[in-house]
């Protein structure tokens, strides 16, 4: 049984590499769902165990958020604060710092996926209209994402479920990455404008003459409150999950819009992903195998919980399975990984997956949506960015950690 275990959890994770089974059509979440169904077949004893290895606050508070971004996007918010940026009296190289800025921003209070899918089209309009090219400015929205979503244990489905599992706080870690974040947005911003810096050399226009996007006040007002709220249960609770939830449903009760609406905004692929990976990993750590991997690393002198050791297998790891499930993987093989270690794992985690195109779902993401909007983005332009902008930054964050 160990051994059918182990190839069915080898075979997932090959899977997570590919993006999908050969000679089928399973992406990963689809992947991670029929591995999961296959174990839970073959293993009475994961049975048993599968109520407690799927980490519910996590899904929870991962739900919530996207409850929470869905009013805010069913408001407007995002399509007015996309065209406002695009709007702005300011030089190239200046609005490219603010979409970085504002990007960041966003993604730290929100998770990083959400935001630019909301925000991707409408920017692509407004920097048409202005008559620039959007490709620096996509570029840098992407790796803005993941560069800001650092900043807290909620930017990012990764950083979620690393805070949830190890019970990091939100205003420590926050003091911990907001440096490492704010410096690797600068960074980010200096890589563009100097690869860019023909394209962003022509003169202000601001001659888009449509009306501004419909904004519904009263409904931005309400998503606003609500994150305030969010980061007030953070602050204050430990488990934090149950607040979170209850500000989400809280929204859910409204006399003008379908609760649907606001449900249909939740990446439930997403959240069955996370199911999945919960399951494969509880099979695999029950055999006793990923104890007996650590021993023999242990015997060779390999600290799997090093600065040094955690920021390989995070370049690794994120540019070929993903970093949620590296993540995933990792909590489940290292147990009792220190707070620092934690840290460590969510800061390099995410950094590393703006080093290619397929490093990071936020990268997918605005390379499709700028692909339906006419914007193509291939892999070897992105990592002309990318790469420059992962080494330098993740060198800053590794300085930073061993100095801590």
């Amino acid at each position: 049984m160990t051994a059918l275990v182990v190839a069915i959890f080898a075979l997932t994770y090959v899977g997570m590499a590919l993006g999908r089974l050969p000679g089928t059509r399973l992406d990963r979440t689809g992947i991670a769902v029929v591995a999961a169904f296959a174990l839970l077949v073959l293993s009475p004893e994961l049975r048993e165990r599968a109520p407690s290895a799927v980490n519910m606050p996590t899904l929870l508070i991962l739900a919530s958020l996207m409850v929470v971004s869905g009013e805010l996007e069913l408001a407007g918010f995002y399509d007015r604060a996309a065209f406002g940026l695009a709007r702005l009296e300011i030089s190239s190289r200046a609005l490219l710092a603010v979409v970085i800025m504002a990007t960041g921003a966003l993604s730290a209070l929100l998770t990083n996926d959400v935001v630019v899918f909301a925000l991707t089209p409408m920017l692509v309009h407004g920097l048409r209209a202005r008559r620039l090219d959007p490709r620096p400015f996509l570029l840098g929205g992407a790796a803005a994402a993941n560069a800001g979503s650092v900043a807290t244990i909620i930017g990012n489905p990764q950083n979620v479920l690393i805070a949830e599992v190890g019970r990091l706080r939100y205003v420590p870690y926050f003091l911990f990455a907001a440096p490492i974040a704010l410096i690797a947005l600068g960074l980010t911003w200096a890589v563009l404008a100097s690869l860019y810096r023909t394209e962003l050399a022509g003169p202000i226009h601001t001659g888009d003459s449509r009306e501004p996007p419909p904004v519904q006040r009263l409904a931005v007002a309400r998503g606003l409150v609500a994150l305030v709220a969010i980061v007030g249960v953070l602050v204050l609770s430990d488990r934090p999950a149950i607040g979170i939830g209850a500000i989400a449903a809280s929204l859910l009760v409204s006399r003008f819009r379908p609760s649907r609406d606001l449900l249909g905004r939740i990446d439930w692929s997403m959240l069955l992903l996370f199911v999945g990976l919960f399951l494969v990993t509880a099979a695999i750590s029950a055999t006793g195998e990923p104890t007996a991997l650590l021993q023999r690393l242990a015997g060779a002198g390999v600290d799997v919980a090093h600065p040094r050791s955690m920021l390989a297998l995070s370049v690794i790891g994120a540019n070929s399975i993903g970093n949620v499930p590296l993540v995933s993987l990792l909590l489940a093989i290292v147990p009792n990984l220190s707070g620092h270690a934690l840290q460590t794992l969510a800061v390099f985690s995410t950094l590393a997956g703006n080093l290619f195109l397929t490093g990071s779902v936020a990268n997918l993401i605005v390379i499709e949506r700028a692909a339906q909007a006419g914007v193509r983005i291939g892999f070897r332009e992105h990592a002309r960015a990318g790469v420059p902008i992962a080494l330098m930054t993740l060198a800053v964050a590794y300085a930073w950690c061993v100095l801590r």
